[in-house]
């Protein structure tokens, strides 16, 4: 069916033509008819009045028009019934893997690049770091000067009179080494407790600030040994390293003594930078060295220690000073000890002691003490700083001293008392390491009985004392002596001499030798460790079958012994 439908300009039209051509549509669907639409002429000629009329009538179309209709019909049919071109079928699968593949693995080359770049530079930002705070921690101002100057209730401004009223004779030495003008050898401070070397360290630190220093406490568990290294130092030993949550062992996870190692080798690299800029060594002090334990770690540690200190002495880096009360780190040292140098710590002299005694009682107590006075003060307790403070600050000063004496007599009696003849054979162990103090204290008073002088006019006391192989000899056992420096019972200077580890000790041990009965005493008491001794080492041998009066024969026969066991006969046999 033809359909021929002619539109005007006018909106009406328009509505109309669109109305009537989804009719037919409709229409033709339903009546299952091909719908073909011929070109509109939509325009009809102007009439008379220069109106323009819809009208439903076919156009008529010139020749020319006809013909060129019918060009294009041909045309199209022409383009219709010409096979369309064949479509590509697509990407096979091959080529999609590939393509996947490679966009993969720009993928985890593009993120492995980017994490590779951001985690290098981390780390190098974390070493960097690291360095920094490390050398911040040597600058001027210290910790350790604040908690002292509060340790004292002292007010934080540095003035010597008011942190140290006593001025030792070795205080320029230690001054000049603290200050880096000591070049070219680590130092060993070895005294008796309570001699006034933590003190001094502390003073020389004061007079410059701190610069330059770092100082911490040794302890006898290297974990709490590492973690003080590294508050000295600023030193976190990685532990704020997040570098370690991508890989499956961290730096961290090791012993402590490699973590010292580790914080040793970035001090080292903080050194030659401060060489660079300054021109001065760091100095490094490890303080109560006795308080490493004397076992295989607490060597490998003085070892690790010591071999940084040689090296360091001989480059010029740092200063290492150890300070110590007993001798037995001085005999650790001793062995790979070439640059090391020993600075011995005694008690003050006599002139020195009672000057700085009056001075003191002078300026706050406003009292003025007479030779009389301070010389009995000093005879009771010496010249040993840390009595001569609690005396000066004390109301009643001999009362004090009295006190002191009564203390150290009363902790050598509690660990090396002797118990006579009665004791029990389950404490021979104990009794034979206090029977060996009992005879070494008795042989010092001895001696002093045999020194031509004990007392000097400016010196003071000079206490008996015996080389250290020569009180092993007296102690019979050689094991015995270092562990009663360990306690303070007995002081080992470092030219090896043992005597009394105060005067207050020393008067101790002539006060125990003069009460009556004691030389006996500790004789009964040597003579029962002897024979708990003998019996464990005899063999009692048991012959039971001599009951009925038989005996034995025995011959020496070749090859070894012969034993016969004859029985006595019966009296009605012998009849």
């Amino acid at each position: 069916m033809m359909v021929q439908v002619l539109t005007t300009s006018s909106r009406a039209g328009w509505r109309l033509a669109t109305t009537t051509a989804a009719q037919v549509c409709r229409s033709c669907r339903r009546e299952q008819t091909r719908l073909q639409l011929q070109p509109l002429r939509a325009w009809t000629p102007a009439t008379a009045n220069g109106r323009r009329h819809f009208s439903t009538h076919p156009y008529r179309q010139s020749a020319q028009d006809t013909a060129t209709t019918t060009a294009e019909q041909e045309t199209k049919t022409e383009s219709n019934s010409t096979p369309p071109p064949k479509e590509d079928s697509g990407p096979t699968l091959f080529s999609k893997m590939v393509e996947a593949a490679a966009t993969s693995l720009a993928s985890i080359l593009v993120l492995g690049l980017g994490f590779g770049l951001a985690g290098y530079g981390y780390h190098k930002f974390y070493k960097y770091l690291v360095l920094e705070k490390m050398q911040k921690a040597f600058e001027p101002g210290d910790p350790v000067l604040d908690l002292a100057a509060i340790g004292k209730d002292l007010p934080p401004p540095h003035t010597a009179s008011a942190t140290h009223w006593i001025e030792r004779p070795e205080q320029y030495i230690v001054d000049a080494i603290i200050a880096g003008q000591d070049v070219g050898h680590y130092h060993l401070f070895i005294g008796e407790k309570g001699t006034g070397k933590s003190s001094m360290l502390l003073e020389a630190m004061r007079k410059v600030d701190g610069d330059g220093i770092a100082m911490f406490e040794a302890h006898a568990d290297l974990e709490i040994f590492r973690i003080r290294l590294g508050k000295a130092l600023d030193y976190e030993f990685h532990e704020d390293y997040i570098g370690g949550y991508f890989s499956e062992r961290g730096p961290r996870d090791t012993t402590a003594l490699l973590d010292i190692e580790r914080a040793l080798n970035k001090l080292e690299k903080v050194a030659l930078r401060r060489r660079a800029k300054v021109g001065k060594p760091l100095v490094l002090i490890v303080n109560q060295m006795h308080l490493i334990r004397d076992d295989e770690d607490g060597k490998d540690l003085i070892e690790l220690l010591q071999q940084r200190a040689e090296q360091w002495a001989a480059s010029g880096l740092v200063t290492m000073v150890f300070n110590s009360d007993d001798y037995w780190v001085y005999e650790r040292l001793k062995l790979l000890a070439t640059r090391m140098e020993v600075l011995t710590i005694m008690d003050l002299p006599k002139a020195q002691a009672t000057a700085a005694l009056r001075k003191y009682r002078q300026r706050y107590f406003r009292e003025t003490l007479s030779d009389e006075t301070l010389e009995q003060i000093y005879d009771r307790v010496g010249g040993r700083l840390n009595f001569l403070n609690r005396v000066a600050k004390s109301r009643d000063m001999f009362a004090t001293c009295d006190q002191i004496s009564e203390v150290e007599k009363t902790w050598f009696l509690n660990q090396c008392w002797i118990l006579g003849e009665e004791m029990d054979d389950d404490v021979m162990d104990q009794q034979k390491w206090a029977a060996a103090a009992v005879v070494l204290a008795t042989a010092l008073v001895d001696k002093e009985a045999e020194m031509e002088s004990t007392y000097h006019p400016e010196l003071g006391h000079q206490l008996p004392s015996f080389p250290l192989h020569k009180a092993q000899q007296i102690m019979t056992r050689a094991d015995f002596v270092r562990q009663l420096d360990r306690l303070n019972l007995f002081s080992i200077t470092s030219n090896a001499q043992v005597r009394a580890s105060s005067v207050p000790m020393h008067l101790a041990f002539k006060q125990m030798v003069a009460e009556p009965g004691f030389r006996e005493h500790l004789q009964a008491t040597i003579d029962r460790i002897a024979a708990i001794e003998s019996l464990g080492r005899t063999r009692e041998l048991v012959a039971k079958d001599l009951v009925l009066g038989g005996k034995y024969e025995i011959r020496k026969a070749p090859g070894g012994i012969d034993v016969t066991l004859k029985e006595k006969q019966e009296e009605e046999d012998k009849d």
